[in-house]
């Protein structure tokens, strides 16, 4: 496991690593996951041996440190895995991010263009404030203290035990500020930033989870929308083949 100091007062963003060729990947987990749980097994299959690949923790989530004072939005996120990217001596990586691992990864690509090459996106937000019955929402419908008091425990129930043992690795307040980041969103929106990025650009949407809103303008743009047949959210475990394929390029 490696560490980098993420906040100036001596809190440590962590991650994994295999050693492997370059340009690395980097994968990036969504709200209230770790990402060597959802993607390890994905950057072990044989069409994606031989890379150098991060697993990478952000900050109040996983094995990362959960400072108090700390913002949690995606530009906080994303200046923590650009020092991540920075410790590590790497640039122009491919970044592959769920959720808000994906969003995250789109502001950072904006912020320290020289740090991503290529996005590999899946169902990450795009856009400010997104329905209410998403997991964010249901994360947000709280005020902080409320949450951190007890509704942490009452959205754990609610999410089912696949999420919630990853969430409950997630420090509550931390938890909350990165929900109401992402629904915050940035500054550009994610969805402009994408749009006006040059760099190659996936994004993976499950077939399970309906139509892509702005499909046709995110293609006008020239990013790549693969819908993955038989996945939801989480493409990575529900049709792995074909995540791996967009990963490898090959799709």
């Amino acid at each position: 496991m490696r560490q980098a100091e993420f906040d100036g007062a001596g809190s440590c963003v962590r991650w994994t690593e295999t050693a492997g060729e370059e340009p690395a990947r980097v994968y990036v987990h969504g709200l209230g996951a770790v990402s060597a749980v959802y993607h390890a097994h994905i950057a072990a299959r044989p069409e994606l041996a031989g890379r150098r690949s991060l697993f990478v923790d952000l900050p109040g989530h996983g094995v990362s440190d959960r400072p108090e004072r700390f913002g949690y939005t995606l530009e906080d996120h994303a200046d923590a895995l650009a020092v991540v990217l920075d410790a590590a001596g790497l640039a122009g990586v491919e970044v592959i991010g769920h959720s808000m691992g994906g969003s995250v990864a789109i502001v950072l690509a904006h912020r320290r263009p020289e740090l991503v090459a290529r996005l590999v996106l899946t169902e990450a937000n795009l856009d400010a404030s997104p329905p209410s019955e998403s997991g964010s929402g249901w994360i947000d419908a709280y005020d902080e203290d409320d949450f951190v008091a007890g509704a942490h425990a009452r959205v754990l129930e609610k999410v089912g035990p696949l999420w919630a043992a990853t969430m409950r690795l997630a420090d509550p307040r931390a938890l909350h500020r990165s929900a109401a980041g992402l629904r915050r969103g940035s500054d550009p929106v994610m969805r402009a930033i994408l749009e006006a990025l040059s760099m190659e650009r996936v994004y993976l949407q499950g077939a399970l989870s309906g139509e892509l809103a702005g499909r046709d303008g995110l293609e006008a743009a020239g990013v790549r929308v693969v819908t993955v047949p038989g996945a939801g959210h989480n493409v990575m475990f529900d049709n792995p083949d074909a995540f791996v394929a967009a990963v490898a390029g090959t799709a």
